[in-house]
């Protein structure tokens, strides 16, 4: 299984990178982790079809996490003539704040008639949904986006993923985390607290507790980009656009 950053941002893009998205390749398939606006720029950066991507997991209904799926729609039908069905899971709400997002930016795109399945799924908490080979356990974290947040745990082929999404520290993450092979953690600032956000040290005195055997601090915002450097322990990774990880 390898798991690529396709972006790796927080909002702003700051550092030069493009916003919340990662890759899964697994034997059965693949899938997405969030859907950033900037998306298809890092998945053909990366020489990712989007056609072959069956499935589209979302943390939370901000547009660095899904604003994406807008793009793809117009791309699926006037560049890439997808046949495929897509789903994508999210939150309570997702599918109406997609249509109201996509048609504020390309008003009519939602009516247009398309060749594919576009299938939405919305969560419930820690109750496990399995979509394209892959289950899904959403955890509710801390971070006000109109609709309930998730950090995510993914079990594929008896390993584990688990993503923080965006959040301040919350004691649920433990158990999205727990066990897993990568634990993907939003890390925004480096030691001063951000409010609905978590900071290295945050991060850093909670290893324990997670319990996944590595971290991958990601979402780091100008705070916490200088310091990447000084994070020298051994279970923890940086995230760049463009890294791919084994696992």
């Amino acid at each position: 299984m390898r798991l690529t950053i396709i972006g790796c941002s927080d909002a702003f893009g700051s550092g030069g990178r493009l916003q919340t998205c990662y890759h899964v390749r697994h034997a059965n398939g693949e899938f997405l982790i969030d859907c950033g606006a900037t998306a298809l720029i890092g998945l053909d950066r990366m020489g990712l079809d989007p056609n072959r991507i069956p499935a589209i997991f979302v943390s939370h209904l901000h547009g660095d996490h899904f604003a994406g799926l807008v793009w793809w729609l117009i791309h699926a039908n006037h560049v890439s003539s997808r046949r495929e069905p897509l789903t994508v899971t999210g939150p309570a709400g997702i599918e109406a704040r997609f249509t109201t997002t996509a048609e504020a930016l390309f008003p009519g795109c939602t009516k247009t008639p398309r060749h594919f399945e576009l299938r939405f799924v919305e969560y419930a908490e820690r109750q496990p949904i399995t979509v394209a080979d892959v289950t899904v356990t959403p955890f509710e974290v801390s971070h006000p986006s109109g609709a309930p947040p998730y950090a995510l745990r993914f079990d594929i082929e008896g390993r584990t993923i688990a993503f923080s999404g965006d959040t301040e520290w919350t004691d649920n993450l433990i158990g999205a985390a727990t066990g897993a092979e990568l634990f993907i953690a939003e890390c925004f600032g480096y030691e001063r607290d951000v409010r609905y956000h978590m900071t290295w040290r945050t991060i850093e005195r909670n290893i324990p507790r997670l319990g996944a055997k590595r971290i991958l601090l990601t979402h780091m915002g100008p705070d916490m980009l200088p310091h990447r450097a000084e994070i020298t322990d051994p279970r923890v990774l940086i995230a760049e656009d463009g890294l791919e990880i084994d696992l």
